[in-house]
């Protein structure tokens, strides 16, 4: 009885041995799908899949002009607290503007003040802390949002991975895209970080 037991328990491990060796041949006879970079590079067709660092769409009628309303619901909902939306402050009237409001309070009339533009005064992204879960870009109500398909980020410290961008969608001139490179923030302290 002992002896039948152990002949299974053989049996069983010889079983799971073939199993692993049969999923070993069939990974080492399928193509490779490493690329050997710099000798080989990717094509576009599998850049359209790369998720990158989160990068501004610009408007369709004005690419250089970001489709962000400055709500903030990428900043809020982002887990890792990488982004960075600061709204623009409504302009303050000229002399002549007050003057004419003020006049206007006088005799009762109702006074429209001038409105903040929409578009965000600054919007920084920190990608040494991003986690690329895509929760920016799903909850944006405008879409503003997308992941560039740069594969090339590189830098010599976490403060190259501070970007602006607002500056790097005005340096894509509507390129297509993944057309551009990332700009860094300059820090006063490149050891920081």
């Amino acid at each position: 009885m002992i002896m039948f037991r152990e002949f299974g328990k053989a049996a069983q491990g010889l079983w799971s041995l073939v199993i692993g060796l049969g999923i070993t041949f069939r990974a080492f006879v399928r193509p490779q799908v490493t690329v050997h970079y710099p000798r080989a590079t990717v094509d576009d067709a599998n850049l359209q899949t790369f998720h990158g660092h989160v990068e501004l769409v610009g408007k369709d009628d004005e690419p250089l002009v970001p489709r962000c309303i400055s709500c903030g619901m990428c900043a809020m909902n982002c887990p890792s607290a990488c982004l960075t939306v600061v709204k623009q402050k409504a302009p303050k009237p000229t002399p002549e503007e007050k003057k004419a409001m003020e006049e206007a309070e006088a005799r009762g009339e109702k006074v429209k003040k001038p409105a903040a533009p929409k578009d965000p005064a600054t919007f920084m992204y920190d990608f040494s802390l991003c986690s690329l879960c895509g929760t920016c870009v799903e909850i944006c109500p405008v879409d503003s949002l997308r992941f560039s398909s740069n594969i090339y980020q590189a830098g010599f410290g976490r403060h190259d991975f501070n970007l602006d961008l607002l500056t790097r969608l005005r340096e894509q001139g509507g390129e297509p895209r993944g057309a551009a490179v990332s700009t860094p923030i300059s820090t006063s302290d490149p050891d920081q970080g």
